[in-house]
């Protein structure tokens, strides 16, 4: 349950030493942009964007949170008006008590709605995250993040080409709960088709700095593996991948599949791209089979780094395959 007396609620306004953005290059801006929609998407308010998100989702339920003002007593939502408008404001201290209990109610979304979350100041956003993380199951979570915490941190970061601190301890609380974190952040991040450099470096920054299971790490790499690529997929790769964790088998080849399909891709590819690669063979080399290794030895002669190829050619080369590894074993047994 939740708990008040948790330390993050010191952070003052002027506090970042939380804050973290992972180092990128540069000149990959002009690489990126070539693996992204050509079509520039309509700038939309805050507001926009979740009242759209919304009511996508919610089309095909009997009572919209979109019109959740006539289906709802009106003195609950003159209550949750006026908490709404205090947390607009709000900047340190407890929040309602009629905040607190949004969590336990079978109608917590349309409830939620009410307090207007495209208007929280980003101390109550943190606040919100971490009463709401603590109450809510996996999937109400999920569509907590996905819904409201996504859009407020990418306005932020739009805004002020920063993340404020109190929201980047929001994505930190929104980990407590990894599976709907990905699924609620991660994933519709990269697949938008619209994530920036600096918003994968920030949020990468939160996945390195929190300890996820490693089953939920084996997931997520399985499902960035598989999706359609963007720049910022190979950053959230090589995360996961420094996270040194015993992956699957079925992990490592659904990663081996996701480098190798860029041979016949004549775009060229990003530095982080080229990183992931060498990460990935570093920390899983002797869990590639010997076909494997030749895809990948194949695979930089096509697409190299004058920096990075060497160092994948080296890690590849001087390594045991998987297995010649298992029949060792088994002749020992």
């Amino acid at each position: 349950m939740y708990d008040e007396s948790d330390q993050d609620d010191n952070i003052s306004d002027g506090d970042n030493s939380e804050y973290e953005e992972l180092e990128i290059d540069e000149t990959d801006q002009q690489i990126l942009d070539k693996f992204l929609p050509n079509a520039p998407k309509e700038r939309k308010t805050l507001a926009d964007i979740i009242l759209e998100k919304i009511a996508l989702q919610t089309s095909d339920q009997s009572s919209s949170i979109v019109k959740s003002g006539k289906s709802i007593n009106p003195k609950v939502v003159e209550v949750y008006t006026k908490v709404g408008t205090l947390l607009s404001r709000y900047k340190s201290g407890k929040l309602p008590k009629a905040f607190k209990i949004i969590p336990s109610l079978p109608n917590w979304e349309e409830i939620l709605y009410l307090t207007h979350p495209e208007n929280w100041t980003p101390n109550a956003t943190f606040q919100a995250t971490k009463v709401l993380v603590s109450n809510l199951k996996a999937k109400q979570s999920q569509r907590f993040f996905d819904l409201i915490l996504l859009e407020k941190v990418r306005d932020d970061i739009r805004e002020n080409k920063m993340l404020n601190c109190h929201l980047y301890m929001a994505l930190k609380k929104a980990l407590y709960k990894p599976a709907a974190f990905f699924k609620g952040i991660l994933f519709p991040l990269c697949e938008s088709g619209t994530c920036t450099l600096k918003e994968a470096a920030i949020i990468g920054s939160v996945i390195l700095k929190v300890s996820i299971p490693m089953l939920h790490s084996s997931a997520a790499l399985l499902r960035l593996a598989e999706m359609d690529y963007t720049g910022p997929t190979s950053l959230f790769i090589r995360v996961l991948l420094d996270k040194k964790y015993a992956l699957p088998f079925k992990v490592v080849d659904a990663l081996v599949f996701h480098f190798i399909r860029f041979k016949q891709d004549e775009r060229t590819l990003p530095v982080l791209w080229h990183q992931s690669l060498l990460v990935f063979v570093q920390r899983y080399k002797q869990d590639l089979t010997p076909d494997q290794k030749d895809a990948l030895l194949e695979l930089v002669k096509i697409k190299s780094h004058y920096l990075i190829t060497p160092e994948i050619r080296r890690e590849i080369t001087n390594s045991v395959a998987r297995d010649l590894i298992e029949d060792t074993e088994m002749e020992q047994t």
